[in-house]
């Protein structure tokens, strides 16, 4: 039997905006092939299924139309967001193949997920020349302040720096190149940001892994910049951040990101997320 599937877009309250995930409140029975299918039909980046447990937990995987990925932001605060209304807000505690993330919906319907302790990196000389060819970027376009590098918070991002908003805004890749180099490191988005001020960042996120040119919302990745910049000192006092995605292809998403004094505690990501009306 096929499950009831929902579908919803996160970091907004726009339905045209953010991005779209599917959300499957009960996988229970459910294999993995049959998650697979479910989420190349829905075509969204991601979809969720989630399992309830006896422990009141919940169990948690993640399908992009290609493959499955460890963890997921954007459907996570999706899948919560349904799932707090239909039973209400509160907190939950998801277990992922990443790790257990927990995440609180407030009666306003807005999530907070903390991701998994995170983890930075370097970020081989030799990859970064594949990357920024892949891109048709160059080494003088990126921010000096901030040195490209690896970051994780339940999945492996590589973090780009643009000089400015017009190189971040011009985006043109070569999707081949970039996957197979994506799918060789196991890096689930390439996070290419512009800083336009301690408080705020702009963001694109490249995804050919799941067969999408870009993300309009990446949850996990903001997480991954939070700790990458707390790892680099260079966050504000109030270790607190907004991230502004999606808006170069239409689909204009808010990320907001709080890194506590001790990141193994896990990096916060707040969103809201707004159900798609069936056609």
């Amino acid at each position: 039997m096929t499950p009831a599937i929902l579908r919803y877009s996160a970091f907004t309250t726009d339905p045209a905006g953010g991005n779209h995930a599917g959300v499957v409140l009960d996988a229970r029975g459910l294999s993995d092939d049959a998650m697979q299918r479910i989420a190349a039909d829905v075509g969204y980046s991601e979809t969720a299924f989630l399992s309830p447990r006896a422990d009141g937990d919940l169990d948690v995987r993640y399908f992009s139309p290609l493959a499955e990925v460890s963890f997921c932001g954007h459907a996570t605060i999706a899948a919560m967001v349904a799932q707090a209304r239909a039973q209400g807000p509160g907190d939950f505690v998801l277990h992922t193949q990443a790790g257990r993330v927990p995440v609180t919906v407030d009666a306003g319907f807005a999530a907070t997920l903390t991701s998994v302790p995170p983890h930075t990196a370097p970020l081989d000389a030799a990859d970064l020349d594949v990357l920024l060819a892949a891109l048709a970027w160059r080494r003088d376009e990126l921010d000096p302040a901030l040195p490209p590098g690896l970051a994780y918070a339940g999945a492996w991002h590589p973090i780009i720096a643009a000089a400015s908003r017009a190189r971040l805004a011009d985006l043109h890749y070569d999707f081949d190149a970039l996957a197979a180099l994506m799918a060789a490191r196991g890096w689930t988005t390439i996070n290419l940001v512009w800083r336009e001020d301690e408080h705020t960042v702009h963001a694109r996120n490249p995804f050919p892994p799941g067969g999408v040119v870009e993300d309009p919302a990446t949850g996990a990745a903001a997480a991954a910049l939070g700790a990458y910049l707390a790892d680099r000192n260079q966050l504000p006092a109030s270790r607190a951040l907004t991230v502004h995605q999606g808006h170069d292809i239409g689909r204009p998403s808010l990320l907001e990101v709080e890194v506590p004094t001790d990141v193994r505690d896990g990096i916060r990501v707040n969103g809201t997320a707004v159900e798609i009306a069936a056609d």
